[in-house]
């Protein structure tokens, strides 16, 4: 039964399918640039280092359902709070792993990097965050598996993607091909996880450098 509604609405699903993967991928690269950006700030003082790192944790205890919910009314349905809360939690893990990143980068090498004549944006540019580049991406990729559940979430407001199956599945249980729909919902969420997984490692092998593999 599972397999013929899959292949009823196969259009609807590999369209769902885009949209969700889409807007986790979009909302990830926002979340990265808003947590280097950041991090950048607050890496070098360590009051705030402590104070990113406890918005993070208390920020991950948030139950996303009860975000997007309160976003409803000041933003309205659709995709504003589906971008707002999917990138709100992407960032967090990303900017916890930033910090460290960029914390644990050797002062020896920057100095290096000022005495040869670089200024202070290209030697974090071309020394410190390619250096802090391999626990950022360590970051990006469990944000990446995480926002890909909450996503689905974001159907609750109407936003785009798999959770739409997976709502009106559970809005009708017991009802035809209820089961199936949430099956496909829950599954394609899961295989969009995988996929963005083996992506991230591939960006992983292209970005980051040799000397630094062997290094960690």
């Amino acid at each position: 039964m599972a397999y013929e509604y899959v292949v009823d609405r196969w259009d609807q699903i590999w369209f769902a399918s885009w949209q969700h993967f889409s807007l986790v991928v979009q909302c990830l690269v926002l979340a990265v640039v808003i947590a280097v950006g950041l991090a950048a700030l607050v890496h070098r003082v360590p009051a705030l280092s402590a104070l990113a790192n406890g918005v993070s944790a208390v920020g991950l205890t948030l139950p996303s359902f009860a975000v997007i919910g309160l976003l409803i009314a000041p933003v309205g349905f659709g995709v504003l709070p589906s971008v707002i809360v999917v990138t709100f939690f992407a960032t967090l893990p990303i900017l916890r792993n930033a910090v460290v990143g960029l914390s644990e980068v050797d002062g020896a090498v920057l100095e290096s990097a000022r005495g040869i004549g670089m200024g202070p944006l290209r030697t974090f540019l071309q020394v410190q965050l390619p250096l802090a580049w391999p626990i950022i991406l360590t970051g990006v990729r469990v944000s990446a598996q995480m926002v890909m559940g909450i996503a689905a979430v974001t159907a609750y407001a109407l936003g785009p993607g798999l959770g739409g199956f997976i709502f009106s599945g559970l809005s009708r249980l017991g009802g035809a091909n209820a089961l199936a729909s949430v099956v496909t919902g829950v599954v394609g969420v899961v295989l969009l996880a995988l996929v963005l997984d083996l992506l991230l490692v591939g960006l992983g092998r292209l970005t980051v450098s040799r000397g630094i593999h062997v290094q960690n």
